[in-house]
């Protein structure tokens, strides 16, 4: 059941989602706002973030959360965080860019800690609050040529946890959702990359690296993702906390 068909259950509250602008974090956005929520679009492309907050009835915020300094003194007036932002690189370790694993540590884990760091004690003086860690299925098992992700998801998972352990006693939850492969862009741009390391054509990265340990074969949609997300936002999830919500077609039931 989407959140147009739920009662407003989150009518009142603020939400800030990272990597608003497009695939899961779009599709989060509008989920939040179905329900309710003020939801700020925060995005590294202004103009995308712009768009999507206008489509529902939000605010933007245009940010770089590669630049972790700049968020050290940031304080956030938010009932809801949804740590979305994401990006991949596709190589083995010995060919991996330095400056490309520290950008992706930054992105996926280092800038999740500093919001979350931001948006406690507002959470704490209203006693409720919920953040949603959009980890992956590699926050849980390893892939190669994925050092960087595998190690930023799997981080964000132990960040997670504490979270979870420090706000249970304020009303605070906190939580991980791991996907399989989702159909969004960032998914689309591994394609090349996947082809190259596994020595296939493009066109069999989907079946034959994407598909191959799942038990449903199909990629996730954006939409599902932002389902759970909307629930776990809500009252109703005040037990659900310090936990990871697998939705990756059976990958890890093995």
């Amino acid at each position: 059941m989407t959140g147009s068909q739920e009662a407003r259950n989150l009518e009142g509250r603020k939400a800030l989602v990272t990597g608003g602008a497009s695939g899961i974090g779009r599709a989060c956005a509008v989920e939040l706002a179905a329900r309710g929520a003020h939801v700020v679009v925060a995005d590294i492309d202004g103009a995308a973030a712009d768009a999507v907050a206008a489509e529902v009835g939000g605010s933007a915020w245009q940010v770089d959360l590669s630049r972790t300094r700049e968020l050290d003194d940031l304080t956030l007036d938010v009932d809801v965080l949804v740590n979305n932002a994401g990006l991949q690189r596709v190589s083995p370790i010995e060919e991996f860019e330095p400056d490309a694993f520290r950008m992706l540590h930054a992105i996926m884990l280092e800038s999740p800690f500093l919001l979350i760091r931001a948006a406690l004690p507002h959470m704490y003086a209203k006693g409720w609050g919920r953040i949603v860690n959009m980890s992956s299925v590699h926050g849980l098992r390893a892939s190669a040529f994925k050092s960087a992700y595998v190690s930023a998801k799997h981080g964000l998972e132990g960040l997670s946890k504490v979270t979870a352990l420090e706000g249970g006693p304020h009303g605070v939850t906190s939580v991980c959702i791991n996907p399989s492969y989702v159909r969004t862009p960032l998914v689309e741009k591994q394609i090349a990359d996947q082809a190259k390391v596994h020595g296939i054509p493009e066109e069999d990265v989907v079946a034959k690296v994407m598909l191959t340990e799942t038990a449903v074969r199909r990629l996730v949609e954006p939409e599902e993702v932002a389902s759970l997300v909307g629930w776990l936002s809500t009252d109703l999830a005040g037990m659900a906390t310090g936990s990871s919500y697998t939705i990756d077609g059976g990958w890890t039931a093995k």
